[in-house]
């Protein structure tokens, strides 16, 4: 039996999952909060996230920043040149060509075999924090749409890779897949001096996929990786979950 992410009491189910589309992100949600969240208004009715009622105006066309140290599809490159990494963002963007496409990033949080290390382990819009606190989702409202922290002073060092996955939003049901995106990108920036490390744009965009793992840094003799990815699947955030061991019923 698993339970709803962060702190709850009930099973994870795919439909739980999709249900968090039209929350407004305040952290971690218990069962009774995602039980009850469609239709509600939660405690402060100021707060924004992709998934409220603006959430298209929201995605409206945004500007890509400069990408200094770019990589192509399939590379990889070390992170730790220049000393032990204590943190960083991987900030992520993209443009649609279809107002209906909400898209989102998730982070998974894996072992070496490539499973989460637990039920709780991913972290997004719905659970924007893992549960030793080094990964953390945020919106962001400067030059990215969203970003992912981690913090490597408190990384359970079961985690071996994290991967960053872009997810539209109900696009099994309306139709839509990632033909109707462009100028995806992720960007890998230290915190402490806010310097690009590496960076990759996206420049294929498939009919048949709803999902694009876009990139992910792991460990590699001791010593932290990105690596460009690119690739897709059709599946949903619960699909995603099932894909990488957390046990949805």
């Amino acid at each position: 039996m698993v339970n709803v992410p962060m702190k709850s009491t009930a099973p994870l189910t795919s439909q739980s999952i999709l249900s968090i589309n039209q929350i407004k992100v305040q952290g971690a949600k218990s069962s009774q909060d995602i039980a009850s969240i469609n239709g509600n208004a939660l405690q402060d009715p100021t707060a924004t996230t992709p998934h409220d009622n603006n959430s298209f105006s929201a995605q409206a066309s945004k500007p890509i920043p400069q990408l200094i140290h770019t990589v192509q599809k399939g590379q990889k490159v070390p992170l730790e040149v220049s000393g032990k990494l204590s943190m960083l963002k991987a900030c992520l963007g993209w443009n649609t060509t279809n107002p209906n496409c909400d898209v989102d990033v998730s982070a998974f949080l894996l072992n070496s075999t490539g499973k989460v290390i637990g039920d709780t382990w991913f972290v997004f819009y719905g659970q924007t924090q893992s549960p030793d606190s080094s990964t953390v989702f945020r919106v962001d409202t400067g030059a990215d749409r969203e970003i992912i922290s981690v913090d490597f002073t408190k990384i359970n060092p079961a985690v071996a890779k994290i991967v960053f996955v872009l997810t539209i939003n109900e696009a099994l049901e309306k139709k839509l897949n990632f033909s109707m995106l462009k100028d995806a990108y992720i960007r890998i920036i230290d915190v402490p001096t806010n310097n690009e490390l590496v960076s990759f744009k996206m420049d294929e965009y498939y009919s048949n996929v709803t999902s694009m793992m876009i990139g992910e840094i792991y460990i590699h003799n001791g010593a932290w990786k990105f690596n460009a990815i690119g690739n897709g699947v059709a599946r949903d955030l619960a699909g995603l979950c099932e894909l990488y061991g957390v046990q949805v019923i």
